[in-house]
């Protein structure tokens, strides 16, 4: 069996007296199972794709607009790599420098039996909300196999690990 893929966009933007102060904007995972949970209930705003015909990179901004309801952030994509989560999925992400409200957010949707096992079919926002976090903070609020995109980023823009 194949693994499933998914890419995303990691938005960052830099912060502080000097610029030194990196934030990047995570989303917070929608649905039932995820409403009452916070650590490690945030992922780099990403989606599924099939690995024909479409590039991780054009996946990741269509699923970034998708996910976000604002068009993918322009600027220079860096590139973080692959990680491997523990459902077996596999997620390629790209940083770019940005900067946007997240209360201009209109996330899409998606439908699944809920309760389980009642029949009913009910919307839910694929993200709930979306916020800005340090590389700190981020690194307790993100699902653990994408902290490893914050260390890349880190090491990309020469900022400290702490």
């Amino acid at each position: 069996m194949t693994a499933k893929r998914s890419a995303g966009i990691l938005l960052f933007r830099r912060r502080g007296p000097e610029g030194d102060d990196i934030e990047v904007l995570l989303g917070h995972m929608g649905g039932p199972l995820w409403a009452a949970r916070d650590e490690r209930a945030w992922s780099v705003p990403k989606g599924e794709y099939a690995s024909t015909g479409e590039s991780a990179e054009e996946a990741a901004r269509r699923e970034f607009e998708e996910e976000i309801g604002l068009p993918p952030p322009v600027g220079r994509y860096l590139p973080l790599g692959e990680v491997r989560q523990r459902n077996g999925k596999i997620v390629t992400a790209w940083a770019v420098r940005g900067d946007l409200d997240p209360e201009l957010m209109v996330p899409g949707t998606f439908t699944m039996e809920w309760p389980r096992g009642s029949g009913r079919i009910q919307e839910f926002p694929e993200l709930d909300r979306v916020g800005w976090w340090g590389l700190d903070q981020a690194r307790d609020k993100l699902v653990t196999a994408q902290v490893t995109f914050l260390d890349r980023l880190a090491e990309l823009l020469g900022a400290a690990r702490g």
